[in-house]
């Protein structure tokens, strides 16, 4: 198993933990906040390079 695929199955246990601990509103804010934290944390031309990397690979 790749490193990718190890983290991706570490994020779903966690994430499915995380269901059952805490309420459900609260795992989906956490879902999206850390992204888009994360986002907006980027400088401003980190976060162009990434729109330009993403806009590429949808048109590929």
């Amino acid at each position: 198993m790749t490193s990718r695929g190890k983290v991706a199955v570490g994020g779903v246990a966690v994430g499915l933990i995380l269901l059952l601990w805490i309420p459900w509103w609260l795992s989906v804010l956490i879902v999206l906040g850390v992204p888009a934290v994360a986002y907006f944390s980027l400088d401003s031309s980190q976060r162009r390079r990434l729109r330009r990397i993403s806009r590429r690979q949808i048109g590929r």
